[in-house]
């Protein structure tokens, strides 16, 4: 059976690096995603307002579009997309009077009463491969590198949709675990990054950023690993200025989870999508001798 899968926008430009290492990583697994037709963007962030209803059209647009395609689980990448995406999913479940408006003004659409479940990778690979399978299918085990997995907001928050319990969090460590490398603890794991505050206020997400980089690197890590084009963003394409405004920050290559697991699956270089990172990352992998070339 096809799995739905929806990229989300972000993914189609500037974090490539993020679907094109899923998508070949997942294909190497066994998996058959199937890209959702006509997708649109999910909004991005899950509306508050108890009377913004309009916002909430987007993501379940969405899930409307995977119920009428056939699928019964909807897999995500973006922990941004997720995030929104699930808390969708619950207001359409358990909401009846907002369900039956969003129902009403979508009109031409096909009704919807939560009938997709909505998974992040990271869980999908829990649930349908399990770490021990992970493990043995690992073709270029990460040894010596030590990684700090990187929460961030969205894929623990609120409690409702986390992907794990919020209070011990261990999946992307037992997933780091698997692909052999080593995964690191440090206090920051699940701090917000600031996340669009980048554009209202950038002294202070420079500084949120800062928090987060001092906490992995006296933890010694070699890398930082996220989920989220935004989290990445902070964390890494706005590194440099970090580290000219705040003192005690070291470089930091950054990777997508993704990115990580194609290595250790021994796909090619051309699938990871390096030229989105940053330099330090390419020259962590090559420092490591990790990167495979395609005959």
């Amino acid at each position: 059976m096809k799995i739905g899968y929806y990229p989300g926008c972000t993914l189609k430009s500037r974090a490539k690096n993020l679907e094109d290492s899923a998508l070949a990583s997942l294909a190497a697994l066994g998996f058959e995603v199937e890209e959702l037709p006509r997708w649109n963007c999910c909004g991005a962030v899950f509306s508050l307002a108890n009377d913004d209803l309009i916002h909430h059209l987007a993501p379940v647009r969405d899930l409307i579009r995977a119920k009428d395609a056939g699928h019964e689980r909807l897999i995500t990448l973006c922990s941004m997309c997720y995030n929104t995406l699930a808390r969708a999913n619950l207001l359409m479940k358990h909401d009846e009077e907002k369900r039956k408006t969003l129902n009403l003004f979508m009109e031409e659409e096909s009704d919807y009463f939560g009938e997709v479940e909505v998974l992040h990778v990271l869980d999908f690979l829990r649930r349908e491969l399990g770490w021990e399978k992970l493990r043995a299918a690992v073709k270029r085990p990460l040894e010596g590198l030590r990684v700090a997995p990187y929460y961030g907001c969205t894929l623990l928050r609120p409690r409702e949709v986390a992907i794990e319990s919020p209070d011990l969090p261990v999946m992307f460590a037992d997933f780091l675990r698997a692909l052999g490398a080593t995964p690191v603890e440090f206090p920051e794991a699940t701090a917000c990054c600031s996340s669009y505050q980048i554009i209202a206020n950038e002294s202070a997400a420079l500084e949120a950023s800062a928090k987060i980089l001092r906490a992995a690197t006296a933890s010694s890590a070699d890398a930082l690993a996220m989920s989220c084009p935004v989290c990445e963003y902070n964390l890494g394409r706005r590194q440099g200025d970090v580290r000219s405004k705040h003192e005690g920050v070291g470089e930091l290559p950054t990777f997508y989870f993704t990115q990580l697991l194609a290595i250790a699956l021994g796909l090619p270089q051309e699938t990871l999508g390096l030229k989105w990172n940053e330099a330090s990352s390419l020259e962590l992998l090559k420092k490591k001798s990790y990167l495979t070339v395609s005959a």
